[in-house]
């Protein structure tokens, strides 16, 4: 599979309307890159803007997107994962209703079924959230 890939639905379990990735755009052994389109019905989006949840979830599912198109390529099921913790949670501004953000997952360490990343959200060059995650993956 070549990247960027459009359909990622069938590398995340979540589903429409909790899908809050869009494209795939990068990936590699450490650092994962996609974007998502904000849209005015998303169930994150209040007054028009794109809110504090919605980035964290945006974050997760950006971990999740790279474990899908790993698994994918390995030909494994895709995984559910669960967020353990998050830390150091920064909101720096919020996104609106037709913008595109670009967010970016650096795995930090990964001990069995547990992976430690830190996940930035970017609008153009506007570092909009950033956060340190832990995520489990459920076999």
């Amino acid at each position: 599979m070549m990247l960027p890939v459009e359909n990622i639905i069938p590398l995340i379990p979540q589903k429409p309307p909790f899908v809050m990735v869009g494209k795939l755009l990068y990936t590699d052994a450490e650092l994962t890159r996609s974007s998502f389109t904000v849209n005015g019905d998303n169930v994150f989006v209040k007054d028009s803007l794109f809110q504090e949840a919605g980035l964290m979830e945006n974050i997760a599912q950006t971990a999740a997107l790279r474990a899908g198109y790993l698994a994918q390529i390995e030909d494994k099921p895709v995984a559910v994962g669960y967020i353990g913790a998050v830390s150091s949670f920064e909101i720096f501004d919020l996104p609106k209703v037709d913008d595109e953000i670009i967010t970016e997952i650096t795995v930090e360490n990964q001990i069995f079924d547990i992976t430690v990343l830190s996940g930035k959200v970017w609008l153009n060059e506007n570092l909009m959230a950033k956060c340190e995650m832990k995520l489990f993956i459920s076999k």
